[in-house]
Formats: C-alpha cells, structure tokens, sequence
C-alpha cells in the first residue's frame, strides 16, 4: 500500500508499506486516515520510502467519528497538500496541522480553526493581505474595509478609491486580524456569532477563489455538507 504521510523531518512523503493489504495485518489501524505517532522505516530523498513499524500510534477519534469534523479536517490537510512540495520539511505547519486537528478533535468550532488556518497560509500561497495597516497608506485605522484591488484592509480615507470593497462588518475585520497572528497552541476560547462566522467564510473563500485560484475537491464537498445541514428535515 502506498501512503502518504506529513513528517516533521521531511515534510510530505509517500510511503510504500509492505504486506498492507493482507489479512491480519499488524498495523492496519496504524495507517487509518487522522492517526499520528512514530513510525520506523526508511527515508529516502528521492523515489519511495519505506515503513515498517509503528509505535505510539493514536488517533484524532472524535474527527474520524464525525462526518462534519472528518471534511474540516480533510480540507484543512489538502489546504497543506496544494501548499507545500513533496519532500520539503516544514516543521512549523507539522506542528499547526496537529494543533489544529487537536483542537477540532476536542470540541474547538471546526470552521473557526479552518478559518484560522485558511488566513495563516495566504502569504505561502503567495497571497499576502495587509491586515494591519491601510493597504494604500500604511495608517493605523480604527475603521477599515477589506479590498481585493489594493490586497489587503483600507481605512476609511480610501473606501471610495474601491467600488467592490466588500463592506464588511468590524467585528469580521477584528478576527481576520486576530486569525493571522493567533498561535494555535495557546486557544483556550473562541465563540464568534453566527453572522460573524459566515461573513468570514464568505470573504475567505472570496480571496481563496479569486486571489489564491485554489479550488479543492475537499472544499466542495464541505460546501456541499454545510448546505446539507441546513435543509429542513
């Protein structure tokens, strides 16, 4: 069976694991979908590596167990997969990817992590909105609106200069600030409204779709999960 792993030593890499597909085989429930721990085996810069044991392997269960948090989670990791090459070691998202999956696994609001994950890998896109600072002349603002054609908040001085500023609210323009620094291991809380929440998610799929041009499988399917869990029953 091939397998795709997220390293902290080498990144994402492909892994040929022998046997996988036999009956009885003693690390099928090592390389189910949301598990972490340390495997042995050999790792190879170029073609496939190998594993060949497992040990203290745990798993994300409550993220396995739920359908919603298993699109959020698998979202979140083809987020990292389009990222990133092969091969190359990026220990700082290794650690983000399993803070966040920590906090999705126990009970943190799934969206408002993704959000947060969403924001934090805008600039490894290549996409590197201001968040701080009038885009157009580096004030500090207390009143800022998001636009598109000048990459990032403008104050208020400069709303007309952008017709399709997307007039967001700011409480919206207070946590899209607060996402792009937020250090994921130190959440202990973050309730956002329900106005507030869809209003984020517009404006980052806004960015994502038109600025990152990143349109994953795993984003439609949790566009499509959402709507689901809206229909009347």
């Amino acid at each position: 069976m091939l397998v795709k792993f997220f390293t902290a030593e080498a990144g994402k890499k492909m892994f040929l694991i022998r046997g996988a597909r036999r009956p009885k085989f003693k690390m099928t429930a090592d390389l189910l979908p949301f598990s972490y721990g340390t495997y042995d085996g050999t790792l190879k810069k170029q073609g496939l590596s190998y594993i060949a044991t497992a040990d203290h392997v745990k798993h994300f269960s409550q993220i396995s167990a739920d359908l919603m948090l298993n699109a959020y989670a698998t979202y979140i990791m083809g987020l990292l997969d389009a990222a990133f090459p092969d091969g190359v070691a990026v220990s700082q998202w290794f650690d983000k990817l399993f803070y966040a999956l920590n906090l999705i696994n126990n009970g943190f609001d799934p969206a408002i992590i993704t959000n947060i994950v969403e924001v934090q890998l805008l600039p490894v896109f290549g996409v590197a909105p201001e968040w701080h600072h009038c885009a157009v002349c580096g004030r500090t603002s207390t009143t800022y609106d998001y636009s598109e054609q000048f990459g990032g908040l403008i104050c208020e001085r400069h709303f007309a200069a952008d017709s399709h500023r997307l007039h967001l609210a700011p409480r919206t323009i207070y946590y899209l600030q607060l996402f792009s620094t937020v250090d994921l291991t130190k959440i202990g809380k973050i309730q956002v409204n329900q106005r507030t929440k869809d209003q984020l998610q517009q404006t980052l799929d806004q960015i994502y779709d038109h600025d990152v041009g990143l349109k994953l499988k795993s984003k439609r399917f949790l566009r499509q999960m959402k709507q689901w869990s809206l229909t009347p029953k």
